[in-house]
């Protein structure tokens, strides 16, 4: 890859809770969406310098970043075996880049703070393991802001685009589909309705449009069936901002998730 040239930016579907450590129980359940995630360093063509994560498991008041070194582990889940409850995953942080987005999201007028203290969430560490399994590629996560406000994520992805052309991955982490109450068969249909409008909105609509559409994400059909509370959503709009009017490839795609589920996954940016 050229010096001067942008990594892309990526929203990714990340699956349930611990999956990479429970190959025994989940069985061949992830094997499509491991597939799409370790191919992503193929996609990329270069070892990216750090990886800034927007995970749907961290919400702020303002966006805030994650300015730790030696990041610790947050086992956010619940009735999971014992042993994903020691779970390492030993990326270090980058409190330089840490400083270097905050200062471009405050540069942009969006209010940035960072936190020493915030560990990795599974929205970071469970495809995080897919993609870079050694661990030997810095990770910083990137809170969401609380209030969810789509335009305010679509501005922080504008302001954060610089990133790309500094060696910087630009990964959205979330689920095109997240009702947890409803997975599997009976997901089918409304699944496959927002799907549908999901892929005709980032691969066939014009920029203009795309992104109208984007910010009326609420009135897709089953929009609200799919994400009664918009948190595993709102990450794309920071990585379809970090590669504004860019091609966009749909890199992961799956209609038998959990059973029936419907879910993918999209790239944002040209790759080498």
């Amino acid at each position: 890859m050229a010096m001067d040239a942008s990594l892309p930016a990526y929203f990714l579907s990340h699956g349930g809770g611990p999956w990479p450590w429970m190959k025994k129980e989940f069985g061949a359940t992830f094997d499509a969406l491991e597939a799409s995630l370790k191919d992503i360093p193929r996609q990329i063509g270069t070892v990216p310098k750090a990886v800034l994560m927007i995970s749907g498991h961290w919400e702020e008041k303002d966006f805030t970043l994650q300015a730790n070194l030696r990041p610790p582990m947050i086992y956010d889940f619940g009735g999971f075996p014992p042993h994903t409850y020691r779970i390492q995953y030993s990326a270090p942080g980058s409190p330089e880049l840490a400083s270097r987005a905050r200062d471009l999201l405050t540069g942009a007028g969006l209010t940035a703070a960072l936190d020493t203290q915030r560990g990795y969430d599974h929205g970071t560490y469970a495809p995080m393991a897919a993609i870079y399994p050694d661990a030997d590629v810095p990770v910083v996560q990137l809170s969401l802001r609380s209030s969810l406000d789509p335009a305010a994520h679509m501005a922080a992805g504008r302001a954060l685009a610089p990133l790309r052309k500094e060696g910087i991955l630009i990964l959205g982490s979330g689920l095109s589909w997240h009702n947890l109450r409803m997975m599997g068969p009976e997901a089918k249909a409304p699944s496959q309705a927002l799907d549908d409008w999901l892929n005709e909105t980032l691969l066939r609509s014009p920029p203009e449009e795309r992104l109208k559409r984007m910010m009326e994400w609420a009135k897709a059909p089953a929009a609200r069936l799919a994400h009664p509370r918009e948190d595993h959503f709102i990450p794309i709009m920071t990585a379809m901002g970090a590669a504004e009017g860019e091609p966009i490839a749909r890199v992961y795609h799956e209609e038998g998730f959990f059973g029936g589920t419907t879910v993918s996954s999209f790239r944002f940016g040209k790759t080498p």
